[in-house]
């Protein structure tokens, strides 16, 4: 890898967030990686299946280089948000081997491509659908920190893990005492500083 080529840069920062995501899945039960935690239904499976959809579109479709992988979650008349839930027919396996599939397609259509190619996003309106491979991969790079972030948060929910992996929690050290103490002092300060700005 040349760490000053713009394609080995892209490619690095997105295999980060990748990899990242994966690693909140490890350990967990079936369970825990498929339950809701938020009121919109977020969850750890559903978001790897929703990344690899994103990636198999914007780095595949989108530059006439589809993947053959059915994905039936994203066609049209699919129930909406299917693409951010696994069913129960759906494996761990499946859905991280989709993702990986993914990862591949994706990194074989950087490397064949030239970062000003111009696509046509499928479900962009037309005349406002195109795109360039630099675009889409820091759009789906984006997409995916984001996402690794609500995951990020969905596993410090479950089993208090967390950070990008097991060598970098980027989290100074504490116990659990030292975090409930720490948390206690952010309440009182919100308290605070809603009574002296009202709100």
């Amino acid at each position: 890898m040349n760490a000053s080529a713009p394609k080995d840069i892209l490619r690095s920062y997105l295999q980060n967030a990748r990899d990242a995501l994966l690693w909140k899945l490890d350990g967990l039960s079936e369970y825990d990686i498929r339950r809701p935690l938020t009121p919109t239904g977020t969850n750890l499976l559903g978001l790897v299946k929703h990344v690899a959809s994103v990636e198999l579109g914007y780095l595949g479709d989108t530059f006439g280089r589809p993947s053959g992988e059915a994905l039936p979650w994203v066609a049209e008349g699919a129930e909406a948000n299917a693409d951010m839930w696994a069913t129960p027919e759906e494996s761990r396996e499946q859905i991280v081997g989709l993702y990986r599939r993914a990862w591949a397609h994706a990194d074989a259509t950087l490397d064949a491509l030239e970062l000003d190619t111009v696509g046509r996003v499928p479900w962009w309106p037309a005349g406002r659908d195109e795109v360039t491979l630099l675009h889409a991969v820091v759009r789906v790079t984006g997409d995916t920190h984001r996402h690794a972030g609500h995951a990020d948060i969905l596993r410090e929910l479950i089993d208090g893990a967390v950070g990008m992996n097991q060598a970098n929690t980027s989290v100074p050290p504490g116990d659990a005492a030292y975090w409930a103490d720490h948390r206690e002092r952010l309440e009182r300060a919100a308290v605070a500083a809603g009574k002296k700005h009202g709100g």
